[in-house]
C-alpha cells in the first residue's frame, strides 16, 4: 500500500504527538502515585515501552513510524526517503511532539506550556544518548534485515532496556528531546541541555546507517 505525503505527516505527527503525552503523561501520574523514584521510572518505563509497540503496529503501515528525526535521517541516508519529504517529516514530527506535551501538562492540570527545570548535560548523559541511539538503530535495522514482523516489538523493548541501562533514561529520539522542554515535570529536560541531546542523536544515527549497512550486508 502507498500512501500520500499529506497522510505520511499526519501519521508522524499523531504518532510523535502519543509517544510524548504517553511520556510525559505516564511520568507525572508515576510521579504523583509514589514518592519512590525506582518505582515511578518503571511505570515511565512502562507506557513508553507498550505505546511505541502500539503506534508502530497501527501507523507503520502508513508512513514507515519513525516518530524520531533520527530516524528519519538513517533511512534518509540510506535513500529510503528523499530530503523534501524527511525534512517534512522531521517538521511533523517536532510538531507533533510539542503538542503531545502540551496535551499532557493539560490533561493533569497543568499550566500549558512550562519549561522543564531538570538538569540533563555532561559527557556521560551525552554517551548515553549516544549508546541509546545506537541501540534504537541497530533494533530497527536488524529487524528491518531479518524480521520485519517483529520491529514494533524490538523498539518498544530496546527502549524499555534503554530507560534502565542509560543514565540519560535514553531519550534516542530529538523530537522527544525538544518536545520534553516544554514540561517541567517528572520526564523533562531544560532547554538549555536539549541542543547536547540532539547533536548526538544526529550524529550516532550518521554513523550507525553505514555500519549496519555494512554489517548487515549479505557476502558476495
Amino acid at each position: 500500500m502507498e500512501f500520500s505525503l499529506s497522510r505520511k505527516l499526519v501519521a508522524e505527527a499523531l504518532g510523535t504527538a502519543i509517544l510524548v503525552g504517553v511520556v510525559v503523561g505516564s511520568g507525572i501520574m508515576a510521579d504523583k502515585l509514589s514518592d519512590d523514584t525506582a518505582i515511578a521510572l518503571w511505570g515511565n518505563t512502562a507506557a513508553t515501552g507498550a505505546i511505541l509497540a502500539v503506534l508502530i503496529l497501527i501507523l507503520g503501515p502508513i508512513s514507515g513510524a519513525h516518530f524520531n528525526p533520527a530516524v528519519t535521517l538513517a533511512f534518509r541516508l540510506r535513500g529510503e526517503i528523499r530530503t523534501s519529504a524527511a525534512l517534512a517529516f522531521m517538521a511533523a514530527q517536532c510538531a507533533g511532539g510539542i503538542f503531545g506535551a502540551v496535551l499532557a501538562n493539560v490533561m493533569f492540570d497543568l499550566p500549558a506550556v512550562q519549561f522543564s527545570l531538570t538538569a540533563r548535560t555532561g559527557p556521560s548523559q551525552w554517551l548515553s544518548e549516544a549508546v541509546a541511539t545506537f541501540a534504537l538503530l541497530a533494533a530497527i535495522f536488524g529487524c528491518v534485515r531479518f524480521r520485519p514482523e517483529a520491529v514494533p516489538y524490538a523498539v518498544g523493548l530496546v527502549i524499555t532496556a534503554g530507560y534502565w541501562w542509560t543514565s540519560s533514561t535514553s531519550f534516542a529520539n530529538p523530537a522527544v528531546a525538544l518536545a520534553r522542554g516544554f514540561s517541567d515535570t517528572f520526564a523533562g529536560i531544560r532547554p538549555i541541555d536539549i541542543p547536547g541531546f540532539i547533536l548526538v542523536q544526529f550524529l550516532t544515527a550518521a554513523i550507525a546507517t553505514p555500519f549496519f549497512g555494512w554489517l548487515l550486508a549479505e557476502k558476495r
